[in-house]
C-alpha cells in the first residue's frame, strides 16, 4: 500500500538517490584528517566522483523543502563557523487506520559546505525511513487477516544532541509499538571544522578502545545496582537470575555521541542490556581513560 501523502515527483526524485552507503574508506579519511590537520588535506582525498549525481539531485529536493510548507514542517538552524545548519523535516510517511499508525518524520540536513557527506547523510535518513514504512505495511497487512483487533504502530523523529561551534550531533530514534514497545536510536556526529563524519573507531587509535570502555561500562553498571535497587543491568557478577546474556563488551561501531562537554556518550537501546523498563540507556565516559587511546583530542577532552 503506497502513502497518498506521497507526492509523485518526489518519489521520481528520490529514487535517483537512494541506498547509498556511507564509503568504507570513511574512518581511514578521519583519521588522516586530525594527524595531518586542516580542511585542504582532507578535500584532497575526497575524490568519490560518483555522489556528485546524488549531491546535485538532492540539491533540488532541499530546494523544494525550503519553497513548500507541505515538505518543510519545522527548521532549526545551528549556528557554525561561516555558515548555518539547517535540519529540515520531511514528514513522507504517515498513517492512520484506527489501531495501525505510523508517523515517520524523515530529518533532511542543509548547510554543510561538503555537498556530498550532506547528500550521503540525506540519502540514508530517506533510505531507512523507507524501509521501516515497506516493513510496517507488510506486517500489518498480515496481522490484519489473523486479528482485526491487533494494535500495532511505529514513530520515527530526531533530536539535536549537541550543537556547538565544533560538533553537530543529531540523533534519530525508531519507537516500534505492538502490544509493549521498544525504541531504537542511531546518531551522526559531525565536526563543522573540517565538514567530516566522525564515526567511533575513527576517534581512536587501535581497537583498545572497546575493552577499555567495556570495563568502565560494566564497573558502572554493578555500582549503579549496588547503589539503587531498582537499577538491573544484565551484566556479569551482579547476583541476579536472568536468561539473558551478560553484557561483555561494546561493539565496535557501538552507538555514541559526543556531547557539548566534550565528552563521549556511549548509548545502549532499549532491551540491549537491560530491561525494558531501563529505557535507552547512556553513559559519559571520563576523558582521562580515553586520553592515551585517542588520535587527537580536538572532540574529546
Amino acid at each position: 500500500m503506497e502513502d497518498k501523502h506521497l507526492d509523485k515527483h518526489l518519489e521520481e526524485m528520490k529514487n535517483d538517490y537512494l541506498a547509498v552507503p556511507i564509503p568504507k574508506e570513511l574512518d581511514f579519511i578521519v583519521k588522516r584528517a586530525l594527524k595531518e590537520g586542516g580542511k585542504d588535506k582532507l578535500k584532497k582525498k575526497r575524490t568519490l566522483r560518483w555522489i556528485g549525481v546524488i549531491a546535485a539531485s538532492f540539491a533540488i529536493f532541499t530546494v523544494t523543502l525550503n519553497t513548500s510548507p507541505a515538505f518543510a514542517q519545522s527548521l532549526a538552524e545551528v549556528p557554525g563557523l561561516g555558515n548555518v545548519i539547517k535540519v529540515l523535516t520531511f514528514k513522507g510517511y504517515t498513517l492512520d487506520e484506527g489501531n495501525f499508525k505510523a508517523d515517520l518524520k524523515v530529518p533532511v540536513i542543509d548547510g554543510l559546505d561538503d555537498k556530498n557527506l550532506e547528500a550521503t547523510l540525506n540519502s540514508q535518513y530517506l533510505e531507512e525511513n523507507k524501509k521501516l514504512y515497506e516493513s510496517f505495511m507488510a506486517d500489518i497487512s498480515d496481522i490484519k487477516e489473523r486479528d482485526s483487533e491487533a494494535h500495532m504502530g511505529i514513530d520515527t523523529g530526531y533530536e539535536v544532541k549537541t550543537d556547538n561551534d565544533q560538533i553537530f550531533s543529531i540523533g534519530r530514534y525508531v519507537l516500534n509499538i505492538a502490544g509493549s514497545s521498544s525504541t531504537t536510536y542511531k546518531y551522526d556526529t559531525i565536526d563543522k571544522k573540517n565538514q567530516i563524519l566522525i564515526t567511533l573507531p575513527s576517534l581512536f587509535k587501535d581497537e583498545q578502545y572497546i575493552s577499555v570502555i567495556s570495563e568502565y561500562i560494566q564497573q558502572q553498571m554493578r555500582e549503579q545496582m549496588q547503589s539503587n535497587e531498582g537499577v538491573i543491568y544484565w551484566v556479569s557478577g551482579a547476583e541476579l537470575d536472568f536468561s539473558f546474556d551478560p553484557f561483555e563488551k561494546i561493539d565496535k561501531n557501538q552507538s555514541f555521541y559526543i556531547n557539548s562537554n566534550g565528552k563521549l556518550v556511549i548509548s545502549f537501546n532499549k532491551y540491549e542490556v537491560a530491561p525494558g523498563y531501563m529505557g535507552v540507556i547512556e553513559f559519559v565516559i571520563p576523558s582521562e581513560i580515553l586520553s592515551e587511546h585517542l588520535v587527537s583530542n580536538d572532540y574529546i577532552h
